[in-house]
């Protein structure tokens, strides 16, 4: 493909056109009325042409998409323009009969010329010092009146003052909002890097706010995310998110995570500029993290490991901040001490500002931790489990939910990955203890569905890593069996089978811990649900089945009978699961053979 034209060249060669326009006219010898006419419209259209080219030379941060798409539609109508008026240079019989020439040639003509000058009169308005369209419609965009707000909005975001840059960002947030076409348009025309250099040159809170909600409306795909990426705006929203007052940071944070939401490849690219330790430090400003000292037959509770921390931290202010600095600024670097915005400052911030920071940053952790393992692990390395665990602790609505969202993505990360497994969840660290109380207490204590079920997922994907003796996540577990929402039963069943199934290595032990804390009865009822519920709970009816045979639960409970009733149903969707049923059906009838003699055998 041939090099794009410079700018100067695109407005210089219809400048030249316009003069062979005028040369043709002074030799026109038919219709010299009309090509007069013709002639006025083009030495206007020339003098705009020329203020356009001195504007544009004046101005270094020049919107050059309307220009060219401008321009070339000008060239167009003036080699028109020299076509017609050319076939009046002669007048003789023979040119009149080779060359037809009407009136209607030359309205058609003056029309189009018009619409020119309209164009080029809307362009200079674009290229004046305010960057402002005036709120006009250039003829060109007649048809596609958005084509033209995005040109000059794109246009004051780029080369205006800075209050009509602010202005200009946030009319692009609203049009990206309205539909997707309108974010297709603002992508196309190249809204997007003029957004990025407003958000990065951080001329005002205000602006960089405008130019990160933008950013965020446009975020709503794949390749639109992409785009932003290839313009380089990964690096720039990690250094803004560092660097700014904290409301700025709530819409980085929020782009943060729109565009980890619908892009895995963006997701990486954060990962490569360490966004992940900013996040975690802005959602810990407030809170001391060191790992406690631990103290000879003495649990630790997250109460504790706070208040051990406060203790360490110093018996005056002026310890208490050189200790907060010492220990936690490989921490807190990346995210505040750049950029000249002071603890004190952030201090005095609005509580409704610094949730509402929290909460974004949490739910970027959860969108950049979501089916990444290399994500999840730069949490865990960061002192990020302390941090949800307080916040799980301590918060209530979004803020706990975001955090126990994130939580659920980092266990199942580490039930896919043994080396994360074991390295953030080994039994005798402090985080994991901590992060594994709050699940058990949100499962135990809170009967809101949305926050029990993370809870129970986060259990559930860390079942290797329980040892026998922590029988203490088996009873919450058996308990929401009989919850009355079906998703949350169904939920604590499939955690259950993870226990229970022979993946896990201590599978026969967790059975009789399941069985022990009264698990069949709810189990039971769990399989006259849904047909998720009765395929989950089956499944766990077979494990425990297989492993603990000689039940007296079991037994009790018909467990063989109510196999055999779901042979041909539930378990006939799934041949695994058929073959599953039917070694249980086996292996309780070796145990209650004396009950079941005149059952009919089920072979494997």
């Amino acid at each position: 493909m041939a090099e794009e034209k410079s700018i100067e060249d695109e407005l210089y060669s219809p400048i030249l056109l316009a003069e062979r326009v005028r040369k043709a006219v002074e030799e026109a010898e038919s219709f010299k009325l009309d090509c007069s006419e013709v002639g006025k419209q083009v030495d206007r259209l020339s003098q705009m042409l020329r203020s356009a080219v001195r504007l544009a030379n004046s101005n270094p941060s020049l919107y050059e998409r309307p220009v060219r798409r401008i321009v070339a539609e000008v060239s167009k109508n003036l080699e028109r323009a020299l076509a017609l008026v050319r076939k009046c240079k002669r007048s003789g019989v023979l040119r009149r009969v080779v060359t037809i020439t009407s009136a209607t040639d030359f309205r058609k003509l003056f029309n189009l010329l018009d619409a020119s000058i309209g164009d080029m009169k809307w362009l200079l308005s674009i290229l004046d010092s305010d960057g402002s369209g005036g709120g006009t419609l250039p003829p060109i965009a007649s048809n596609d009146p958005i084509l033209s707000y995005v040109w000059s909005f794109v246009a004051a975001i780029q080369m205006g003052p800075l209050p009509e840059r602010v202005e200009g960002a946030n009319e692009i947030a609203s049009l990206a909002r309205d539909n997707d076409r309108n974010k297709k348009i603002i992508v196309e025309e190249g809204g997007v890097p003029p957004l990025l250099k407003l958000l990065k040159e951080g001329a005002s809170p205000d602006a960089q706010i405008a130019a990160a909600t933008a950013l965020s409306n446009l975020a709503t795909d794949q390749q639109r995310v992409r785009h932003i990426a290839t313009e380089l705006g990964i690096p720039i929203i990690v250094q803004v998110l560092c660097d700014s007052p904290m409301r700025v940071q709530v819409s980085v944070a929020n782009l943060v995570s729109r565009m980890a939401e619908h892009d895995q490849l963006a997701k990486e690219e954060f990962a490569r500029e360490n966004a992940i330790r900013p996040l975690v430090s802005l959602l810990s400003f407030d809170m001391f993290l060191d790992d406690p000292k631990p103290q000879p037959g003495k649990p630790h509770s997250i109460h504790s490991i706070v208040q051990i921390n406060k203790e360490l931290g110093g018996k005056s202010l002026a310890i208490k901040n050189r200790h907060s600095h010492s220990n936690s600024s490989s921490l807190h670097s990346e995210g505040f001490n750049r950029g000249g915005h002071n603890r004190k400052e952030r201090e005095n911030e609005k509580p409704e500002v610094k949730l509402k920071l929290k909460v974004s940053c949490a739910e970027a952790l959860w969108r950049l931790s979501k089916e990444s393992v290399s994500n999840s692990r730069r949490i865990t390395e960061t002192k990020g489990l302390f941090c949800l665990a307080k916040l799980i602790e301590s918060q209530q609505g979004e803020l706990q939910l975001n955090c126990l969202l994130t939580v659920m993505e980092i266990t199942a990360a580490a039930e896919t990955n043994a080396d994360l497994r074991r390295a953030a969840f080994k039994t005798n660290s402090p985080p994991a203890k901590a992060v594994v109380d709050q699940l058990l207490r949100v499962i135990r204590e809170i009967s809101t569905p949305s926050l029990q079920i993370p809870a129970i997922k986060s259990i559930g994907s860390l079942a290797r890593t329980f040892p026998a003796r922590e029988t203490r996540v088996i009873g919450p577990l058996v308990s929401q069996l009989s919850n009355r929402n079906p998703d949350v039963a169904t939920e604590a069943a499939i955690a259950l089978v993870k226990f229970a199934c022979p993946d896990n290595f201590l599978c026969v032990e967790h059975s009789k811990a399941i069985i022990d804390f009264g698990g069949v009865p709810p189990l039971m009822r769990l399989l006259r649900g849904n047909e998720r519920a009765q395929l989950h709970g089956v499944a766990l009816l077979c494990y425990l089945a297989l492993h603990v045979g000689d039940s007296e639960a079991l037994e009790r409970s018909r467990a063989l009978m109510a196999l055999e009733g779901v042979v041909r149903t539930v378990a006939a969707q799934n041949s695994s699961l058929k073959e599953l049923v039917h070694k249980a059906i086996c292996h309780l009838e070796v145990y209650q053979a004396g009950n079941h003699l005149h059952r009919q055998s089920y072979a494997p």
